[in-house]
């Protein structure tokens, strides 16, 4: 496994409120989860395989037909994953520390609450 960063799909657009203030606004496109991220939630980000960025990157050459097609889950094969630290619940927290792997004895147990 290369281990190389995944590209999500995502919609970026600047509106106006009432007032006129500008709004700037991002979402992640989400899919079913496939069978690696089934265990952990009910979805996950749309991740494009390096041949389909340019179809999604380039509106004005990939009709929304197609580009829809884009929204299927990434295969599990091509994936890893690991538990990490609660840390990552926390926005303070944006450093290589929130992606190292953790032991199982390091994680609560389901029902144990932690405030971090």
């Amino acid at each position: 496994m290369e281990r190389q960063p995944f590209v999500f799909t995502g919609l970026w657009d600047v509106w106006r409120k009432p007032d006129g203030t500008p709004v700037e606004s991002f979402t992640v496109i989400t899919s079913e989860p496939n069978e690696l991220l089934r265990p952990i939630h009910n979805r996950m980000p749309v991740i494009l395989r390096p041949q389909d960025e340019g179809k999604w990157l380039d509106a004005s050459r990939t009709p929304f037909v197609k580009a829809k097609a884009l929204f299927k889950p990434y295969p599990a094969e091509l994936m890893d994953a690991h538990d990490v630290s609660t840390i990552v619940n926390s926005a303070k927290y944006d450093g290589p520390e929130c992606i190292q792997p953790v032991s199982k004895d390091e994680i609560p147990s389901p029902g144990q609450l932690s405030l971090l």
